[in-house]
């Protein structure tokens, strides 16, 4: 599939009602009543999907997929699968999920093979648990099929080590929407002194709140952070490695998607950095 695999399949097709892939195969999922799989995509590499997600997606009747689902992953949904794009934008409030939600259902209930496909790992900050909720609330068989969480891969492209014997013993991951609101919020400085190394998803937006909520409750000026674009897509991966004193200067033009990595083992990119396509820049 191309660069326009997304808007493509956006209308989807209408063939949704085959019961067999085109090797002729029995379908994973014979349940007349229909079944949901909620699927890790994984990081976007489209090599780092798992065989049991491709075997679905392959069987699969309809995909739901959501934004950060990579055009090469995409690309191996065969063209009779219907395909409905149900990805969540920033800001996007939650009747959005609510839509989703009833996809899933309409479609079990037509007796259909459902695959809701979602980036990286269903189960790390990605509504899995909400949705797996929803069907058992409404009778509809599931299964859940883990992916590969950018929060482990893209650093792991970027030749960061979360955990190392020499530096690192202990490991948080956090969302960075969460991590400032006055309610319910995450003590993020609490957490950064706790563990060795801490890795924020979604923390762009709020990336110079972060830093200042840390600095201002004792991490160190020089403590070692990187952020990690694109984590795993081959010419967009880029990685922006700097000091808690120094990244909001130098960080101004990073966009989302990106993978926050704080801590020692940050040192350690420049001498493990293995993924040839990826951009690196320094500023210490």
């Amino acid at each position: 599939m191309g660069s326009n695999g997304k808007s493509s399949n956006k209308d989807g097709n209408s063939n949704g009602n085959n019961n067999s892939n085109s090797n002729g195969n029995s379908k994973i999922n014979s349940n007349s009543k229909g079944k949901v799989y909620i699927v890790g995509a994984g990081p976007g590499d489209p090599g780092l999907l798992t065989i049991k997600a491709l075997k679905v997606i392959e069987q699969a009747d309809v995909v739901l997929y959501d934004r950060l689902v990579s055009d090469g992953v995409l690309g191996f949904i065969p063209e009779h699968v219907e395909k409905v794009y149900v990805g969540r934008e920033v800001g996007d409030d939650y009747a959005h999920q609510d839509t989703t939600n009833m996809l899933m259902l309409k479609y079990a209930r037509e007796g259909k093979m459902v695959v809701r496909l979602k980036g990286g790992d269903p189960f790390i900050f990605g509504r899995g648990g909400e949705e797996a909720e929803f069907l058992v609330e409404h009778g509809i068989e599931f299964e859940i099929i883990p992916g590969i969480t950018s929060a482990i891969a893209a650093p792991a492209y970027a030749g960061i080590p979360l955990t190392h014997r020499a530096y690192s013993s202990s490991l948080a991951i956090i969302t960075g929407h969460e991590a400032l609101k006055d309610k319910h919020g995450i003590d993020i400085a609490g957490i950064a002194k706790a563990v060795d190394t801490l890795v924020v998803l979604m923390g762009v937006s709020n990336l110079k709140d972060t830093v200042d909520t840390l600095l201002s409750n004792g991490i160190a000026e020089d403590t070692p952070i990187a952020i990690v674009e694109y984590g795993t897509i081959k010419d967009k991966q880029r990685v922006t490695i700097s000091t808690l004193k120094k990244i909001v200067e130098y960080a101004r033009d990073v966009r989302p998607p990106a993978v926050i990595v704080i801590g020692r083992t940050v040192d350690l990119a420049e001498r493990l950095r293995w993924y040839k396509e990826c951009k690196y820049r320094s500023f210490r």
